[in-house]
């Protein structure tokens, strides 16, 4: 007699659709790729959280004790601290501005990220019917090792940023069942946006790569837009493509798939540039 819990299985598995094959390895790829610098980060905080339990331990008897648990005596005091009577009043003075802090402020954002803002608008993105058929469209944070930067950890000499001056950005992913088409804009200020086209062609042409058998260069330029330009790579046996487009102070990054061409990238070039100009007076 066949075990219950077998049994129980695959009569909920027997009417399952499964995805092709092609499908299922061409994510899977994907997935390795953009999960591969998290992996690393994930190993060193293990490491570090393991330090700091080892130092832990070696405190032994020095370590602060646990607290007693709360009790509900009646003779307890009261377990909260009344706000001093003096404390500022939030509402200014006749005749003054008031002062706020927005809500979203660049100091209220982790180190390294920038805080949501409006300043790119929905309609500078690529939308569905710029795409083939099958394409679907979900905002995104982008996060993961898929953009050109995560590049520069295999460079042996230091790159220059993609980010000078940035205050604001936009992300987003468009899936089909078979191809997966990352897009984040970004917008500078002042000449930035000028400098980080720059820089990306400094990181492709001076980036002095680790691993054995690895290039980066790049493919095409004036694809589209104010300045645009197609960068190929492969690195550590993983081949990808980026498009850059740029219009005023918006620079686009798409991450394309491993096999697009000149011919493939300036349709999409065209497309996005046209898209850029809903979002900046430069056109």
């Amino acid at each position: 007699m066949p075990d219950p819990l077998f049994a129980e299985l695959y009569g909920d598995t027997e009417r399952l659709n499964w995805n092709p094959t092609d499908e299922v390895r061409e994510r899977a790829r994907r997935r390795t790729r953009r999960t591969r610098i998290a992996a690393g980060l994930a190993s060193a905080v293990a490491v570090a959280t393991v330090a700091i339990g080892a130092v832990a331990v070696a405190g032994g008897p020095d370590a602060t004790p646990p607290l007693p648990p709360a009790t509900n005596s009646p003779s307890a005091g009261p377990t909260t601290v009344p706000a001093p009577s003096t404390a500022p009043s939030t509402t200014a003075p006749t005749g003054e501005p008031s002062r706020t802090t927005p809500s979203h402020s660049a100091s209220s954002t982790p180190s390294g990220q920038v805080a949501p803002t409006r300043t790119v608008p929905a309609s500078a993105m690529l939308q569905p019917d710029d795409l083939p058929d099958g394409f679907a469209a979900t905002e995104s944070d982008l996060d993961g090792d898929w953009s050109l930067e995560s590049v520069t950890i295999y460079c042996t000499n230091r790159s220059p940023s993609l980010l000078v001056g940035e205050v604001g950005r936009r992300g987003m992913e468009y899936n089909s069942p078979t191809e997966i088409i990352l897009e984040r804009v970004t917008r500078h200020s002042g000449d930035d946006a000028v400098t980080v086209m720059a820089n990306v062609r400094q990181l492709v042409r001076g980036c002095d790569l680790l691993p054995p058998d690895s290039s980066i260069s790049i493919l095409a330029e004036g694809l589209g837009g104010a300045d645009s330009l197609l960068v190929g790579a492969e690195i550590d046996g993983i081949p990808n493509r980026w498009l850059f487009v740029r219009q005023g102070d918006l620079v686009a990054q798409l991450d394309l798939e491993y096999q697009t061409t000149e011919a493939d990238a300036r349709p999409v070039a065209r497309k996005v540039a046209a898209r850029l100009c809903t979002g900046t007076d430069a056109c």
